[in-house]
C-alpha cells in the first residue's frame, strides 16, 4: 500500500438470504449480487457468514438427535476448497474486478464429520488470498463446526488496503481482533448471520452494531459488516407447521449490515432485516488523525507491560515425520495467491 496515496473506494455490504442448502443456486445468487455491487461502483464486496449454503439453525431449535439428519444435509451441500463453487466465486471477483469476502461451509478433506465455518478472501484478479476458519464455533454451533487454527488469522494486502476478516462472534474476541490490528489492518470485514433464535432479551441488530462500532473505534479502522437474512423458504423448511417456531424465525431486529468509520459511527444508514446492499465510501486517510489520539497497536500501548503471542502454526490431524511417509490430505489448505484463469470464468 502506498502510504502517500491511501485508497479511497466504495464498499458494499450484502444483506441477503442463501438459497438454503443449495450451494449451486446460492453461488448463482452471489455471482448476481457481485455483479450488481460492481455495477454500482463497489470495489470491495462483503457477504454474510456461511452464505454458501446457509446456517445450521436446527442446532438452536432441535435436540442433537433430531438435528443429526440436518447435519448430513449440510455436509452434503457444503463446499470443497479448492472446488467448483469456489472457482465460480473467484471467476466472478476477477470478472468484475472486486475484492470479495464471503462465508462458506467448508468440508474437510480428511473427515466426513468435520465442517468449518470459513471466510474466503478473494482478490480482484481472482486470487484466493485467504481461507479463514472460525476459531471457536459459538454456543450451539459446536454441534456442527470444528474450530480452526491461528494460521489463518492474517491481514491481506489488497488494492483497497490491508484487509482482515472475522466471522460473527469472533468479533467479540478481543485478542483475535488485536492480532489483526497489530498486522496493520485498516479495513475489517465482519460477517454475520441473522439470529432470531437468540434469547428473547438479545437484540441481534444492536449486538452487531455495538461490536462493529467497538472494533472500528478501538482500532481506528473502517468495518464492513454483512449479515444474512431468513427467507420465507427457510422458515418453511425449518419451522413447518410449528407456529411458535415460525413466529421465532420472523422475529424483527435479527440482522444488520452496514459500513462503519474509524470514529465508530456508520458512514451511511445501516440496513436492518431486509434484503439489500448497503454502499459506503471509505477513505483510509480518515484513519490517520484518530490514530494520533489512540493507537492501541502503537504509541497508545505498553508493550513492555502487555504482550500477545499468537501460535500461527497449522494444526493438521496428523503429522508424519518420516520422509518416506505417504502424503495425506491437509486439514488446512494453503490459500494460493494465484489468479483465476479465463477457463474459470463460468
Amino acid at each position: 500500500m502506498d502510504r502517500d496515496h491511501l485508497p479511497r473506494f466504495t464498499a458494499a455490504a450484502v444483506q441477503a438470504a442463501p438459497v438454503y442448502l443449495d450451494p449451486a443456486a446460492t453461488v448463482d445468487k452471489a455471482v448476481a449480487l457481485i455483479a450488481e455491487a460492481a455495477a454500482a461502483g463497489a470495489e470491495l464486496v462483503v457477504f454474510p457468514e456461511v452464505f454458501v449454503p446457509g446456517y445450521p439453525y436446527w442446532n438452536w431449535t432441535m435436540n442433537p438427535v433430531q438435528g443429526s439428519p440436518w447435519f448430513e444435509r449440510l455436509q452434503r451441500a457444503s463446499v470443497d476448497i479448492p472446488g467448483p463453487h469456489v472457482e465460480r466465486l473467484r471467476a466472478a471477483a476477477r470478472r468484475h474486478g472486486v475484492v470479495l469476502v464471503i462465508g462458506v461451509n467448508e468440508r474437510a478433506p480428511h473427515s466426513l464429520g468435520v465442517l468449518y465455518n470459513t471466510l474466503l478472501t478473494i482478490g480482484p484478479d481472482g486470487a484466493l488470498l485467504g481461507v479463514h476458519r472460525k476459531l471457536v464455533p459459538t454456543w450451539a454451533e459446536k454441534l456442527t463446526w470444528t474450530g480452526g487454527d491461528g494460521s489463518s488469522l492474517v491481514v491481506h494486502p489488497t488494492p483497497v488496503g490491508p484487509l482482515g476478516a472475522l466471522a460473527c462472534g469472533e468479533n467479540t474476541n478481543t485478542l483475535a481482533r488485536f492480532a489483526l490490528l497489530a498486522q496493520g489492518e485498516l479495513v475489517h470485514a465482519s460477517c454475520y448471520i441473522a439470529l432470531p433464535v437468540a434469547p428473547a432479551d438479545y437484540d441481534m441488530a444492536d449486538a452487531i452494531a455495538v461490536r462493529t462500532a467497538a472494533h472500528s473505534f478501538e482500532g481506528k479502522v473502517f468495518s464492513v459488516v454483512a449479515c444474512s437474512t431468513i427467507s420465507p423458504e427457510i422458515v418453511d423448511m425449518l419451522a413447518g407447521d410449528d407456529e411458535e417456531l415460525r413466529k421465532q424465525f420472523t422475529r424483527p431486529r435479527s440482522a444488520l449490515s452496514g459500513i462503519f468509520g474509524p470514529d465508530g459511527r456508520p458512514v451511511t444508514e445501516p440496513l436492518v432485516d431486509e434484503e439489500g446492499i448497503v454502499y459506503g465510501e471509505i477513505d483510509l486517510a480518515r484513519c490517520i488523525q484518530p490514530k494520533q489520539m489512540h493507537d492501541i497497536v502503537g504509541h497508545y500501548n505498553r508493550f513492555d507491560v502487555f504482550r500477545l503471542e499468537v501460535d500461527n502454526r497449522p494444526r493438521p490431524p496428523v503429522t508424519f515425520t518420516a520422509p518416506t511417509a505417504a502424503p495425506v490430505a491437509s486439514a488446512h489448505p494453503t490459500a494460493p495467491a494465484t489468479p483465476a484463469t479465463p477457463e474459470e470464468d463460468v
